[in-house]
């Protein structure tokens, strides 16, 4: 066996290039305050805020590939790890909106069943809020789902910053 049959195969090293390219690409979209509190070679710094004043798409594809170029002489996984917890939030609050969305139709089509296992997750929610809020959404009153959803969202974050929120509702007998 030789020193060429270890090498990664071009395959393997293109697919690399795409993801540190793509690496430096989520870096071109921090604002700058962000890419300060990160410790970047001034040549990657400065190639990452020129590109924004490229103007020609072609001009920018031929940048982001030399941005791609500089994030080789780079150490990937801390610039990885900033960017991921960059986006936990938001894909937190992602999240706790599917489950606000999921609970506010469950307790539109259910109605009183359903605002009971509400209550039973989230005790802390204002029950006679949400039975008005409910009763009216139900009747189809203009902005009450909005409303109904807003009561809901609060609870829900609320409890999420207490002790992290429940899933969404489980289905019903």
């Amino acid at each position: 066996m030789s020193d060429r049959d270890d090498a990664p195969s071009k395959t393997r090293r293109k697919r690399d290039a795409e993801a540190l390219q793509a690496l430096g690409e989520e870096l071109a979209e921090l604002p700058p305050e962000a890419l300060d509190a990160l410790a970047l070679p001034e040549r990657l710094r400065q190639a990452i805020d020129e590109l924004a004043a490229i103007g020609s798409h072609e001009a920018q594809r031929r940048h982001r590939q030399f941005i791609g170029r500089l994030m080789r002489d780079v150490d990937p996984a801390p610039l990885q790890a900033f960017i991921d917890a960059r986006k936990r939030p938001t894909r937190e609050a992602a999240r706790l909106f599917r489950i606000t969305e999921a609970w506010r139709d469950l307790l539109c089509e259910r109605g009183e069943p359903a605002l009971r296992a509400f209550l039973a997750a989230y005790p802390e929610a204002d029950a006679t809020a949400l039975e008005t809020e409910l009763a009216d959404a139900r009747a189809g009153r203009s902005g009450a789902a909005r409303r109904l959803f807003r009561t809901l969202r609060s609870s829900i974050d609320h409890a999420a910053a207490e002790n992290g929120a429940p899933g969404p509702p489980t289905l019903l007998e």
